[in-house]
């Protein structure tokens, strides 16, 4: 993949992870946060963006979205599928809870 290639399928992640924020802020703001990882003062941002401004941030050359499963517990939760799947994503969901907003976010 060149270098081009690398840039459109950044851009096109972005887009679609900006897309997906801002309808997931518009219908359920505490859930959005939860999910998104992120705190109140970025939900308003994300909600305030305009679609002009939404494009111009989605094309960034920088992956806007990033993985917040920094523990090796957490991704081997999620990703076991040897174990009772729902009951380990239910129990990773839980551990997440617990992180304070700011580690999240982070």
């Amino acid at each position: 993949m060149n270098t081009n290639q690398l840039h459109q399928e950044i851009k096109e992640a972005n887009l679609s992870y900006m897309l997906l924020a801002r309808q997931m802020i518009q219908e359920d703001k505490e859930a959005a946060i939860f999910r998104l990882g992120i705190n109140q003062e970025m939900v308003e941002l994300i909600a305030g963006l305009s679609s002009a401004q939404l494009l111009k941030m989605s094309a960034s050359n920088m992956l806007l979205c990033r993985f917040r499963f920094d523990e090796k517990l957490l991704l081997n939760m999620i990703t076991d599928y040897n174990k009772n799947r729902m009951m380990s994503q239910t129990h990773t969901t839980i551990l997440m809870a617990g992180q304070p907003l700011e580690a999240l976010a982070a």
